[in-house]
């Protein structure tokens, strides 16, 4: 079974709803991000999104374009982002991975040899926000010969829609709580809530809801009606007020702490 199966089987039969972080790899450098993904678990991390760093994102919001931006200047490549899972591992890490990337350094990488590279690596999914379904019978094809999942991005659209991203969907939904680009908020769209039953009466699937989520009450509202919680911008902004702490050998166990302690709040 794909290690996300697993996973949220083993949250339904605890009761439980999935807390999903995100981090962007390379934020400040590689060897903090190894730290960081052990601290994630530790925290009580249930999935993990490994973002790959992207100059021209359509997505991410101010907080994840200056990790991208710190990220890139490190040189880091999407074979850097999806070799980390595999170091993580060797330290003892056990939570699926996810990666989050766009679709051109996939198309650089050329599909064949990256989904060979997620399954060699011990990444089992991924999820591509630029990838209309449209367009997205290839990459389908080639992740469902790797077992890997292509997880899908769902916003309030037409019915119709809906139901043929739902029809071809793999792992788990991915519902998208705001409009707009990733990044905290005090409020979500009227209505989201509605959505996300919606799209949860049309699917056997786990149903996950991210963007703009930064709070434990937040978290706690949407675990009331979802099986996954995404926090992103609010990991990363904390990560990102932490550097000073992170790239420094005396205080960095600090800033790894303050940041563990904070995605644990999340999942209390």
């Amino acid at each position: 079974m794909n290690l996300i199966d697993i996973k949220f089987k083993e949250l339904r039969e605890n009761n439980a709803t999935g807390l999903i972080p995100f981090i962007t790899v390379g934020d400040p450098d590689l060897d903090t991000t190894l730290d960081l993904i052990i601290a994630m678990e530790q925290a009580g991390a249930d999935i993990l999104e490994l973002g790959v760093p992207y100059s021209d994102p359509l997505a991410d919001g101010p907080v994840i374009q200056r990790a991208s931006e710190r990220a890139l200047a490190g040189s880091i490549t999407i074979q850097s982002c999806i070799q980390i899972a595999s170091k993580a591992r060797q330290r003892g890490v056990k939570m699926p991975f996810v990666l989050f990337t766009y679709y051109n350094p996939v198309l650089q990488t050329g599909i064949e040899s990256f989904f060979t590279q997620l399954k060699e690596n011990g990444i089992s999914g991924v999820i591509i926000p630029d990838l209309p379904i449209e367009e997205s019978s290839e990459v389908l094809k080639l992740a469902d010969a790797s077992n890997i999942y292509l997880i899908p991005l769902v916003a309030p659209t037409s019915n119709e829609r809906i139901t043929r991203i739902l029809a071809n969907a793999r792992g788990f939904i991915y519902c998208v709580s705001s409009l707009g680009v990733t990044g905290e908020r005090a409020s979500f769209h009227q209505g989201v809530e509605q959505f996300i039953l919606d799209v949860k009466s049309q699917t056997e699937l786990p149903v996950a809801v991210g963007f703009g989520i930064s709070s434990r009450e937040q978290v706690q509202h949407f675990s009331g009606i979802c099986d996954g919680v995404v926090v992103g911008s609010a990991i990363v902004r904390k990560i990102e007020d932490s550097i000073p702490y992170l790239q420094n050998e005396v205080n960095r166990a600090e800033g790894l702490l303050q940041i563990r302690e904070f995605v644990a709040q999340l999942k209390d």
